[in-house]
């Protein structure tokens, strides 16, 4: 027989903090196997019963730019979450990889401006990275590699930043 209850997020069930670190590693194997719904889920149980949990914060920021391209609201929830790391290489690390995400998102559209938003969001990625560079521990050499690979990224598909010159007026 077939319940007639409408079910809402009220309805949810709370993880133990036991389960947490089985939940993680759940987590970070949705993202794996390109399932980031299923991570980002896993993410939110996991800070409903741990808030402070770091481990979960990342990963549900990953999850989100594993989704970007098909709504902006992630892109809005993940920078949401930037506010959260205290750690400031980490703060600069994952803006840059946010701005990374939003331009290869760019990339995989197909209007005429996503070349000049990708080239954009990369060049602000950059930024970041040289930031989180400047600060990073000794021998954590991530910002520099992901810095790399953005600039070999604009030069593979030749992206330019839009030219300063695109207004035409119209002339009656």
């Amino acid at each position: 027989m077939r319940s007639e209850t409408k079910l809402s997020s009220r309805d949810l069930k709370s993880l133990s903090v036991e389960g947490i670190p089985a939940a993680l590693e759940r987590a970070q194997r949705y993202r794996l196997l390109n399932e980031p719904s299923q991570a980002e889920s896993i993410c939110l149980d996991i800070l409903q019963t741990d808030p402070q949990n770091h481990e979960a914060t990342i990963l549900l920021l990953l999850s989100l730019t594993d989704q970007f391209g098909e709504n902006n609201q992630y892109v809005v929830r993940a920078r949401d979450l930037l506010a959260l790391l205290s750690d400031e290489y980490q703060h600069e690390y994952y803006s840059g990889l946010i701005c990374e995400r939003q331009a290869r998102a760019y990339m995989k559209r197909n209007s005429p401006s996503d070349g000049h938003l990708a080239y954009r969001y990369f060049e602000e990625a950059m930024v970041h990275y040289g930031k989180a560079e400047a600060q990073r521990m000794p021998g954590n050499d991530e910002a520099l590699l992901r810095w790399n690979c953005c600039l070999r990224t604009i030069e593979a598909h030749r992206l330019e930043p839009e030219p300063l010159d695109t207004f035409r007026p119209f002339l009656e």
